[in-house]
């Protein structure tokens, strides 16, 4: 009776822990877009010229201008 519970608390505990894993995983999800302006106030340049449209330097850094 006793390896029952202690199973149980196992698999509860593993399966709260596998929740806690993929939660952070889709909480950080990919860069999202950022209007040029953002890129400026970030420190950054919009480079509309390069491929992908990125921001070049600043908070901002890689990720793409719309």
């Amino acid at each position: 009776m006793r390896i029952r519970r202690i199973l149980a608390a196992g698999i509860a505990t593993a399966a709260l822990a596998g929740l806690g894993l993929t939660g952070a995983a889709t909480a950080q999800g990919a860069p999202s877009d950022v209007s040029p302006s953002q890129c400026r106030e970030g420190g950054g340049v919009p480079r509309i010229d390069l491929p992908g449209n990125p921001c070049v330097g600043g908070m901002y850094d890689g990720q793409a201008v719309d």
